[in-house]
């Protein structure tokens, strides 16, 4: 096959060409060569901007395209806004086949129900003049690039939803955080709960996100999917453990009670990264969403213990001396306060010795 990706010199971009690579296929990149601009020098690169507002836009395409340029399939990674997808995707309607945006698992709509599949409803879209992309925005602006590209490819258009994407190259720290701190070894805090409601967790590893582009593209898969990850449930303890065994004994887990620690002002999701306490649980239902249709469409996913090993090899060669949540807003807690929380929490649960009898 002959692949155009939009982008490819970030994260998940390489993913896609390195799998396309392995299969014999060839590949362009259509980039503004400012990211990683000395990766994959012998793949043909054309340069320019995909925001037909920033020279020299897509003018560098369109001469390609108009030289005879032609692809089977483009992989959009990086549509955020829906003026932008539709100027790429009208532009090679006549010369590309398929169109592949990725997008994301928050463009479900508020209130998404638990095990919900790609049926459930999209948020609307904000309005047209607001282009800014927030954490407000983001999930129903990505909804609104899957509109404008339907409303170009119809059934050619494949959109791929996925949580988060982890890995090796992951910017985010959120993930990484778990595999990085297992790493060092020692005692590790996690969040306990007993409760039933226990929220579930999911993800997927960029490497495994970057094949099923190619497997979608092969295939011809129209439609939308879940692409999230593992294939079964997986709660926080799950995700923990799984994270342990890459390390084995070099790490002990240390459970601290949910409650306990919220009261002591470790924060959810980016305090203790993933983290979803029970409490919150009815609010966090994109973990459980049905990954069905993606399976059966050829979605793979290696064990959890190889994407853990993988990323903190990764990651110490990176920054190996990186302490995370020693900066205010950064994910995961610092090593200082992980002893305090860990020795206050003891010092709480554990029974004051028995006073000797007086003599």
């Amino acid at each position: 096959m002959n692949l155009l990706v939009l982008g490819g010199t970030s994260f998940l971009g390489p993913a896609v060409v390195e799998s396309a690579k392995a299969r014999g296929w060839t590949v362009t990149l259509f980039n503004r060569g400012k990211t990683n601009p000395g990766l994959f020098p012998d793949i043909e690169q054309i340069h320019g901007d995909r925001d037909p507002k920033k020279a020299p836009g897509l003018e560098p395409l369109a001469a390609a395209i108009k030289a005879g340029r032609t692809w089977d399939a483009v992989v959009d990674t990086s549509a955020y806004v829906p003026r932008v997808a539709t100027a790429s995707a009208e532009l090679l309607k006549p010369v590309v086949r398929h169109y592949i945006l990725i997008t994301t698992v928050n463009v479900y709509a508020e209130g998404m129900p638990a095990h919900a599949d790609e049926s459930a409803p999209l948020a609307p879209t904000p309005p047209d003049a607001d282009e800014k992309v927030t954490n407000e925005t983001y999930g129903p602006l990505k909804a609104a690039c899957e509109r404008a590209v339907t409303a170009v490819y119809g059934d050619r258009a494949t959109h791929l939803r996925p949580g988060l994407i982890v890995g090796p190259g992951d910017p985010t720290d959120r993930f990484t955080y778990w595999p990085a701190r297992m790493a060092r070894g020692g005692e590790v805090l996690v969040p306990s709960s007993n409760s039933p409601w226990a929220s579930e967790v999911c993800f997927i590893d960029v490497r495994d996100l970057g094949d099923f582009c190619c497997t979608c593209a092969d295939g011809g898969h129209g439609g939308a999917y879940n692409c999230a990850g593992p294939a079964g449930p997986l709660t926080m303890d799950g995700l923990v453990w799984g994270c342990r065994a890459a390390f084995g004994d070099a790490v002990t887990l240390v459970p601290i009670d949910e409650d306990w620690l919220l009261e002591n002002e470790v924060g959810p999701w980016m305090g203790l990264p993933l983290w979803i306490p029970s409490s919150m649980a009815g609010e966090a239902n994109m973990g459980s969403m049905s990954r069905a249709r993606a399976i059966e469409g050829g979605m793979k996913f290696r064990p959890l213990a190889v994407t853990a090993r993988d990323t903190a090899e990764w990651f110490a060669k990176k920054r190996p001396d990186f302490d995370f949540g020693a900066k205010p807003g950064a994910p995961g807690i610092s090593r200082a306060r992980e002893a305090e929380l860990i020795t206050k929490w003891r010092a709480r649960t554990e029974p004051e010795p028995t006073p000797k009898p007086a003599t």
